[in-house]
């Protein structure tokens, strides 16, 4: 083994031991912690679809809401369109229902709906009735904050909170990191131009409140994240880290400042969502998140 692989190998056993929950006890995700890291889902959606109709100003996008959950169309080929958060307050009405897949319809885009496997069952079976299709999953995992959690950073990389004179970097490296994702496990049903994830990005991060936090080598900005925060719940909402500059430990330690920022904040849960079986998840599991629900990805076609 180099000195380099022993390097990244120490780095990486120093912030496992100070992010992982020492407790060993799995987080219990029950029905009303859903509902909690579902409606702060529902708000990012909303607050992210209307800075891009605000963005536009061309009146197609839209906001419907339905059922304690929202329909979003924000713009076209958006990672932001999509129906979140049913399940939780009630059956979803059938005109609305009706009207909310005309509007799809209208602008030529299929309805997507994720919904947690722990919401009303009853949901799903009233969806595939309707033609819905199960196309994906995707994994929500929880980390519990306690009152302190420590900071890391790797050797040559320096992890801080990102101001506005380098937004364009920070946004650069977020946007160029998810347009190369990593291949391990189950493939993302989607994929989006870099152009789309960039504003997406952008439009998210202006409206929802949204802390940034870059990776630094060599003064260039070679990473980013960022974590919202509401409701006691702390979404960790994205972290990329330009190809090159991978399995250095960045993710980790980006992780690990949000984690320790969040809890100083008050939050009582950690959320991170990730494709299944994939990279992401395998490292938020190592550093002591645990998987609490799945939504199923359903997908009609207009």
């Amino acid at each position: 083994m180099d000195l380099r692989e022993k390097e990244m190998r120490s780095n990486r056993a120093a912030v496992y031991s100070s992010a992982v929950d020492t407790t060993g006890k799995p987080l219990f995700c029950d029905i009303g912690l859903a509902e909690r890291i579902e409606r702060a889902e529902v708000q990012l959606i909303t607050k992210g679809s209307a800075a891009a109709h605000r963005r536009n100003g061309d009146g197609r996008g839209f906001l419907k809401p339905i059922a304690g959950g929202v329909a979003a169309f924000a713009e076209h080929a958006s990672p932001l369109n999509k129906v979140a958060g049913l399940g939780f307050g009630g059956m979803p009405d059938d005109g609305l229902l009706d009207e909310v897949e005309q509007a799809f319809a209208d602008r030529g885009a299929p309805v997507q709906v994720e919904l947690a496997h722990v919401a009303d069952p009853a949901i799903g079976a009233a969806l595939t009735e309707r033609g819905y299709r199960l196309t994906s999953y995707e994994n929500v995992l929880g980390f519990p904050l306690s009152a302190v959690h420590e900071r890391f950073a790797p050797e040559g990389i320096e992890i801080r909170p990102s101001g506005e004179e380098e937004f364009e970097a920070w946004l650069e490296a977020v946007a160029d990191g998810f347009a190369h994702p990593d291949t391990q496990g189950v493939p993302s049903h989607e994929e989006f131009p870099r152009e789309v994830i960039a504003a997406a990005v952008r439009d998210l991060v202006g409206a929802a409140g949204m802390r940034r936090y870059s990776a630094v080598c060599n003064g260039a900005v070679v990473g980013g994240a960022s974590v919202r925060m509401t409701d006691g719940i702390a979404q960790m909402t994205g972290a990329a880290t330009a190809p090159a500059h991978r399995r250095r430990g960045i993710q980790t330690a980006l992780l690990a400042v949000r984690l320790a920022d969040a809890a100083a904040a008050g939050c009582d849960v950690a959320v991170v969502t990730t494709q299944p079986g994939s990279k992401s998840q395998e490292n938020v599991q190592r550093q002591g998140f645990h998987l609490l629900y799945t939504r199923a990805i359903l997908v009609k076609q207009t």
